[in-house]
Order: structure tokens, then sequence, then C-alpha cells
């Protein structure tokens, strides 16, 4: 250790008094073990190291059925692949790396040869974050991101560069954990970031082989600077990874041109002295002395690609001048466009994707986006994982992913079923855990108390089924891993009626399938009534708590008709009635200048004015509920496939468990899309092959990305 007892001595009077030390007095500390060692404020080498169990949201097998579909022995469409089913996983990407790397889920990654390549798209500008804008009655309103996407968006940025290290830092490590041995990653970042980043992965990805790619992805700037013309794609190869080197066209293109003007002497007197990049034309001439000028021709435009370098062209007309094909630029073409912001060109991926994979393995990106890197690795044959933060992120990427599943079936070429994920429960259980540091009696209190407090109501005792009161209201907090029931309500309902409380406000995670606007409307009736809110997720950050920044909103409720012939079922959807708030009308009115502005409250987008004599008015641009509406699905017989999960015990064997939920089997769906904005409120005519009684279940996703759920029984005869 290079320091003196002088410096040794002001290093414990600095540490005794809480003080930071100087970051020359950290260097020395550290200077034995390490020419150059890599540090910033928040560094910590140990990484996330659970194995939660994944929650199954949705599994999509068929793009959708249809009544017109031909007998089996005339269908050539495409068919669905059996064996490995697709994931897209929403939630905390670390958790996820983490569970994926540790849990019951590697063994499934491993049987299918690895993770063979990672593509991410980090965020690397300081000022995004996970709002998106709504497109409706002609005007935009923007949905602004939820309390736990603020956290992560803080968590990332709060600190500057150093917050955003530390996030990066250890996902990258989880990744290469996960990443098979002969595997490659590949990091898309730009000037903002990319120094920084290009330091983490030499760190964690030491033992791979290196470059750079840099993306012309078009001119962006003032004028009054060089403009950004670029963006940096760095690239790690293991040992033994798949390389198809990407083509681009070679320089006998140039050749063919003089052959055909007869400028170079029937080449060079057939081949016998030769210029750099048309070897391979040269050996072919000399193995084939006979050849024609015009069979070398027809060779030469045949064999015009050769090995593309690591400067990758976006704009078609420069690729040209380059001998190179075209990877696209942010401006892609509209039909491509999906309208998320950070979408990247399919091109783009698609060069990356053959370079470092084949037909049949198995690729993922963990900053999903839009779904880009899904989409395409589906359309090339690959197989995927794929996860994101964002609500909307996973809703843009199902749907996406789904268009893509349909065009394949139509063009008669196979595709692969996909599941959507998340670890619901057990990541509540997991926040609570480390809450409470695992004391079960502490984690019931600790859950109540911390529920209550976010909700901003006083804890109260003396009761079985109520934990809280609030401006004239009783509070019950629902359970942290099972959904609030109807049998759960009545208890409620009865210790509400038997001390004359009239109203209370029930608070959950989840709400039993079977709880209807009907059955409330019916406990309103005999005296009491009761509000149903979700609890976010975002209750479990003590900043977001103590700021009152959690919201809780009401429970959506949608209707749905049920037209039977028979043995046929057709479903249409009838209401769909939503009070999700996410602004202050009379607040923003007293704010604002004059001007307009798009809000979202109860239930309701609305157009606020204001003009230069401060006078207001305000237009309700959601006509009717069939505004919300940007997605449903049905499974025509809920309850036929048992949710199981895998768990690793303490002696590290998989054990299954049945979760007591079933798995929402996708059978036909109805989307809005940039292209098409138009949606089905009836599904196709269903037919059961036997008699007996079926539940069904409607899903519903609104323009906000929120989900939810009715079950209707059916009796077929």
């Amino acid at each position: 250790m290079n320091l003196s007892d002088t410096e040794k001595n002001r290093i414990i009077e600095l540490i005794k008094a809480g003080s930071p030390l100087p970051k020359e007095y950290i260097y020395k500390l550290f200077a034995d073990e390490e020419d150059v060692f890599l540090f910033w404020n928040g560094r910590k080498e140990e990484v996330t190291n659970v194995a939660l169990p994944f929650h199954s949201i949705e599994h999509i097998d068929e793009p959708r059925k249809e009544t017109n579909q031909l007998p089996e022995l005339f269908d050539f469409r495409g068919r669905q692949l059996k064996g490995w089913t697709n994931k897209l996983i929403w939630g905390d990407n670390k958790l996820i790396l983490s569970s994926l790397a540790n849990g019951p889920m590697r063994e499934e990654i491993e049987k299918e040869g690895g993770l063979k390549l990672i593509y991410i798209d980090p965020p690397f500008a300081v000022g995004a974050d996970f709002g998106f804008e709504i497109e409706i009655g002609g005007e935009k309103a923007e949905k602004k991101q939820s309390i736990i996407e603020e956290i992560a968006y803080r968590d990332t940025w709060g600190k500057g560069i150093s917050s955003y290290l530390t996030m990066m830092y250890e996902r990258l490590k989880l990744m290469h954990n996960l990443l098979a041995d002969d595997g490659s990653i590949y990091v898309h970042c730009d000037w903002r970031v990319s120094p920084h980043l290009k330091l983490l992965l030499d760190d964690i990805f030491v033992e791979y082989k290196s470059t750079e790619i840099i993306w012309v992805c078009g001119l962006m700037g003032s004028g009054n600077f060089y403009p950004k013309a670029h963006e940096t794609i760095f690239c790690y190869k293991g040992r033994n990874a798949t390389f198809n080197p990407p083509q681009r066209l070679g320089l006998s293109a140039r050749i063919t041109k003089a052959l055909q003007k007869d400028e170079i002497g029937w080449y060079y007197t057939r081949g016998a002295e030769t210029s750099g990049g048309t070897n391979f034309l040269k050996s072919y001439i000399s193995k084939n002395p006979k050849l024609t000028k015009d069979e070398a021709i027809e060779f030469a435009n045949k064999n015009r690609n050769q090995p593309a370098w690591s400067v990758w062209i976006g704009k078609e007309e420069i690729a040209k001048v380059f001998n190179d094909y075209p990877v696209g630029t942010y401006a892609f073409t509209q039909t491509e466009s999906v309208g998320y912001p950070t979408q990247k060109p399919e091109a783009l991926l698609e060069r990356i994707i053959k370079a470092s994979s084949n037909e049949g393995d198995l690729v993922a990106d963990f900053f999903c986006g839009s779904g880009t890197t899904a989409a395409v690795a589906e359309k090339l044959g690959r197989k995927w994982i794929t996860t994101d933060l964002g609500r909307f992120s996973i809703h843009t990427a199902r749907k996406r992913l789904i268009g893509v599943q349909r065009e394949l079936q139509k063009n008669g070429k196979d595709f692969r079923a996909f599941e959507i994920l998340n670890l619901g429960k057990y990541e509540r259980q997991f926040f609570m855990d480390d809450l409470s540091n695992g004391q079960r009696k502490a984690k019931e209190e600790l859950y109540v108390e911390l529920i209550l407090e976010a909700y901003k109501a006083k804890r109260i005792s003396g009761h079985s089924m109520l934990h809280g009161y609030k401006a004239g209201r009783w509070v019950h907090v629902g359970p942290l891993d099972v959904p609030v029931t109807q049998s759960r309500l009545m208890d409620i309902f009865e210790e509400c009626r038997k001390n004359l409380y009239t109203q209370v406000d029930v608070l959950g995670f989840e709400f039993e399938m079977g709880l209807t606007p009907q059955f409330i409307q019916e406990l309103k009736e005999k005296g009491v009534s009761i509000t149903l809110k979700y609890i976010p997720k975002d209750v479990f950050d003590k900043r977001a708590v103590e700021k009152g920044q959690v919201k809780f909103f009401d429970v959506a409720y949608l209707n749905a008709k049920v037209h039977q012939k028979g043995r046929t079922i057709q479903i249409e959807l009838t209401d769909f009635v939503t009070h999700y708030t996410q602004d202050d009308i009379e607040e923003l009115q007293q704010s604002m200048r004059a001007g307009s502005k798009v809000v979202i409250e109860d239930g309701q987008i609305i157009k606020v004015e204001k003009d230069k004599n401060g006078i207001i008015t305000k237009t309700v641009l959601t006509k009717d509920w069939h505004d919300w509406i940007d997605y449903w699905a049905i499974d025509f017989n809920y309850e036929d496939k048992k949710e199981i999960i895998k768990i690793k015990n303490e002696s590290g064997e998989i054990e299954e468990h049945w979760t007591g939920n079933y798995l929402f089997e996708n059978e036909w769906q109805s989307f809005r899309t940039k292209k098409n904005p138009t949606l089905e409120f009836t599904s196709i005519a269903y037919e059961y092959e036997k008699p007996g009684k079926y539940k069904i279940m409607v899903k519903v996703v609104d323009i906000l990305g929120i989900d939810t759920s009715k079950i209707i029984e059916v009796y077929i005869k």
C-alpha cells in the first residue's frame, strides 16, 4: 500500500468523521491490485442472486382462429412449431436476468443450446423516460410514466453517469453469466455514454474478441457544430461463437461493367493478372480455361457480395456509393413504424441476427422497447427472449409479434408460440422480504403499514377486516400473495354492516375474476358502498411513498354479451368502464398559460384550452367507451390448462407447483395498429366439439396498456 503514515492517519480521521475520502486516497488504497482500476461512486461487485418463479399472463399459440379455415388436408399456411415457447417478460430486468440465470428456466435455455446472441439498446439519453403519446380525436395525450418507471429513471440518472454505470454494470454481469460461452453480445449506444460503456464491457467481457460498429443513422444537429451522424454498437464475440460475415456489394460489380465495355482486354488476358477484391474471379477463370466473356460476366454478377466492414450505412443512396446494402435510419418507412419513440429499423437487427446466430438459435434483448429484436428473430427462424419494465412497451411488442405470427402463417412460413410472463406476486414477496429481513410477522405488519402510508390512510385497530381510515371511508388492505375474492368482500361487508359503516375502500394487487359491477351494486343497495382500487407496484419504493407520489386507481370493468346457437358461441364486447385519473384539471387550469393541454381524469380524456383572456373551455375527446379499447382477446376454454410454475428447492432440485390459476390461451384477438386503427367488437363464431360447462375469459387492454378481464360461463348441450 503506497501510503505514508500521515496519509494513513488522515484516512482514519476522515472515516471516523464520516467524511468522504479524496479520490487520490482511494486510488492509492487500490494501487497494488491493478495497473488500472475502473472505479466510480457506487460501484459494487456483488450482483442480485435470486431465482423468482415466472407467472404466466398470456399464452399465444395461434395468431387467431377464424371461421373460414380450410380443411387440414388442404391447409398450406404456416404451422406452429413445437418445443420452445418464446418469452415476452414484463418487469425489472435485473430480477428477470437473475431469475433466468439462477432459476429453472436456465435448464430450458441450456436445452436449446444456450443463449447465443444478446442485443441490447439500453437508455442512453438523460432526458429519456417511459412516457408515450396516445392519439385520440385528432389530438395527442401524454401517458406519463408510472412511479415504478419514474423510480427506474431516477435510479438510472439520479446521480448522473455514476448511477447509470451502476445500473448497467450489474445487468451486464448478469448477461455475461447467462450468455453461452460461444455467444456474442451487441450493445447499442451513442456519444453520451459510449466511452463509459466501452470500459464496462471491456472489464466484464475481458475474454471476448471485440470490435465496434458505426451505424450511420442520419444527420442531426443545429449547424453550429459537426452534426451527429452515427451511433455505436459494441460487439463482443465469444470463443467459437457463430459469425456469418454480413455481405456488401463487392468490387466485382466494377469488373462486370469493365467486361461489358471490353475495357480490360478480356480481363487482363483471361485473368493472368488481378487486383484486390477480384481474386475470386481470377481463381474461377483459371479453373475454367474455356470460359467465355459472357460467362465471366454472368459469374461476376452472381458473386458480387464481399464481407461487410464495421461501418454500416443507413440510407440507400449513400450505401450504394460504398457498395453496401443499407441498414436503415431512424426515418424508416411508415409501414414498419409502430409509433414507439426509440424504435430501430428491422434491417439493422436483421444484419446483427444473421451475422451472430443461425436458424434455431436462441437470441435475447433485455431492453425490449417496441420488440424489434424479437420480431426480426421470429421472421428469421430464431427463438427469442425479450423483456422490458414498461407496460406500454410490452403491450406494443405483443401486438407487433402477433402481427408477425399472422404474416408468417399467411405466407406459409412456420412460427412459434410466445408467452407473456412476469414475476407477479413473487416480485412483491421479494420486496417485502427485503424490507422485513425475512421475518414473517414483521412482514405482515410492515406490509399493511406500507400500503396505508402510501394511501395516506390512518392505521386503526380492533377490527378483523378493516385496517385503516381515510376521509370518512374505511380501508381494507388486500393480501400480498392472492387476489381479493368475493368471499373476502362478503366478510368486509358483514363487519361494516355490524358496525354501521357505509363506505369502504378495498385495496388489492389482484381481484378475483368473478367480481362484477352488479355484485358491488348489490352490496351498495344493502347499505355498504365498496370501491375496489388497485395497489400499484410503486408502493415498494420508500421515496415515492414519502413524496406522496403513489396513485391508486379504481378497478375497470368490462361487459360482454354471449350469442349462442347450438354449440357455436360468439362474444360481443358491449361496455368498458374505467375511472383512471392521471391529472388534476383544477390544478392545471390555475397553473396553465394560454394554450391547450390534453389530460386524463376519471376515465375521460379531455382537451383543456385557455385563451388570452383566461377563459377556459373543455372538450371531451373520449366520446364513448369504444375509444378506450386498444386490444381485446378471448380464451374460449379458460381453466383448460393449469398454470404450473417451476421452483428450485433448497437442495437444488426443481419442483412443479400449481399456482391455483390457469393459463390464458389467446385464441382470438382484435387490436388497433398505426396502419389499421379499426377494431372488431364481435368475435368469430367458435364451435365447441363436446357438450359441457365452459368458462370463457375475455381480456381487454385499454389505450393506456392496462389489462382488465372477465370470466363468462356458458353451457353447451
